[in-house]
């Protein structure tokens, strides 16, 4: 198996595409993980997780970690501080 070849598989884009060529499957999975990246920093603030653990396990996992920040209940405490903060907005 070639190193393409894996990071074709890894990434997901071999299952969108098999005939992605070397240099278009190298930049597509770049910019693929880096979206990941965002979404996976973005979904970690509102659940209460760490964004930047996350932002970092998305640029190197890609979709992977997605799925997993995904699956992952909310954490309580953060839900619960932010309904007391809108809570207080409210009020005030």
């Amino acid at each position: 198996m070639s190193l393409d070849t894996f990071v074709g598989y890894f990434t997901g884009l071999f299952f969108v595409n098999g005939d992605l060529a070397g240099a278009m499957l190298w930049r597509t999975a770049a910019l693929v993980h880096l979206l990941d990246a965002i979404l996976c920093g973005l979904i970690a603030r509102s659940s209460g997780r760490g964004r930047v653990l996350w932002t970092l396990a998305g640029l190197c996992l890609g979709i992977w970690a997605l799925a997993a920040i995904f699956l992952l209940p909310t954490r309580r405490r953060a839900a619960a501080a932010a309904r007391a903060s809108q809570s207080s907005c409210a009020i005030t």
